[in-house]
Order: structure tokens, then sequence, then C-alpha cells
């Protein structure tokens, strides 16, 4: 007898009809193929770390198999819009500081901030920004930081102080569903070069 595992875009389905879902899809992308063959706890992981909610992670891996990348942008997007604000908070809380040495396990934030480690007044100024900006909103300052360097962060920063609360969760949000969107893609990256291997 099938078991339900989990709610797809077509509702729910089973054990046996996922397998034959994923056989019948035909990704011209290693990335995408690898991916929709992860298991479903290892899918869950490697999602958690482009995103740091469960329940998005969940959303996104229930969508498979998808035919490209372009299905998977879509319900990364659709999840990250979907996110309530508890669920932005555990995300958040699995980022580091903007300027903050990130953990070791958090290569892809260290290549995010890349841009933030140059001179020492501009670090004290995003260090006190950030304190600033935490004791205003109550949670970390959160920008995509892939392409800024430690000015362009730091002048966001500043300018988002004058943020409503309101305002700023919707930036965060944002912020968020961008930053999750740039791991998905070297996610598949990696998937495509590890089926490589």
């Amino acid at each position: 007898m099938d078991t339900p595992i989990a709610i797809s875009r077509s509702g729910l389905r089973s054990s046996r009809s996922w397998r034959s879902r994923v056989a019948a899809v035909t990704a011209d992308d290693p990335g995408v193929a690898a991916f929709n063959r992860l298991p479903p706890g290892t899918a869950t992981a490697r999602l958690v770390a482009c995103n740091g909610a469960t329940g998005w992670a969940a959303v996104v891996e229930g969508g498979r198999p998808y035919a490209d990348r372009s299905e998977i942008r879509v319900a990364a997007e659709q999840a990250s819009a979907a996110l309530r604000a508890v669920d932005v908070q555990v995300a958040l809380d699995g980022h580091p500081r903007i300027g903050q040495r990130p953990g070791t396990g958090s290569q892809w934030s260290q290549d995010e901030q890349s841009g933030v480690r140059r001179d020492e007044s501009t670090l004290a100024a995003v260090a006190q920004g950030n304190r600033d900006y935490e004791q205003r909103f109550g949670h970390l300052y959160l920008v995509c930081a892939t392409g800024l360097d430690a000015e362009q962060m730091l002048a966001d920063l500043r300018a988002r102080l004058g943020n409503d609360a309101e305002t700023e969760q919707r930036v965060v949000a944002s912020e968020l569903a961008k930053i999750a969107q740039l791991r998905v893609e070297r996610l598949l990256d990696e998937l495509g070069s590890e089926s490589h291997s």
C-alpha cells in the first residue's frame, strides 16, 4: 500500500507515484536531476542551508520533481512569500551579522560577505550600525550581500534604520528571498558537480 509522504503541487502523493514522476522528468540540467533524486530527508537538509526555515524547505522539497531551474526558482519564491514572521526569525537566526566572521560551516555566508572585509573604520561603523539596528528592530540586519562592498552595505543599513517596523519586515523578507534564490542556484550547481564526480 502506498503511504503518503508529502504534499506536492498536484496534491497528495505516494512514495511509488513520486518515484514514477522523478523517473519521467527529463531534466537536461544535472543539478536539477540530482536534486530530484535526493532522498526526502537529505533534500530538506540541503534546502535548510539555503533559507534556514524548515517550512520553506519542506514546501520547496514537496514540489519535486522539477523539470528545470525555473520551476525550482518559482517554488522557492512562492515559499519565501508564504513565510510567517516566526519562519523569518528562524531563518534570520541562521545568518551571521554583516561584518562578523561567519561560522565554520557557512562557506556560503563567507562568500556572500566577501565585500565587507575592508578598512577598520568601515568595519567599526558596520558593527555600530548592527547594534543600532538590532536595538531598533529586535533582530539582526540582513541584506543580500553578494556583489556589495562594505560601504554599500553600510549605506543600506543606515537607510533602513529610518524604516518603520512594518516596512522593515517586508525588506527583510525580500532580502531573505534573494539570498535563498542565490543559494538554491549554488546548491543546484554543487549537486550537478557532485553527480559528475
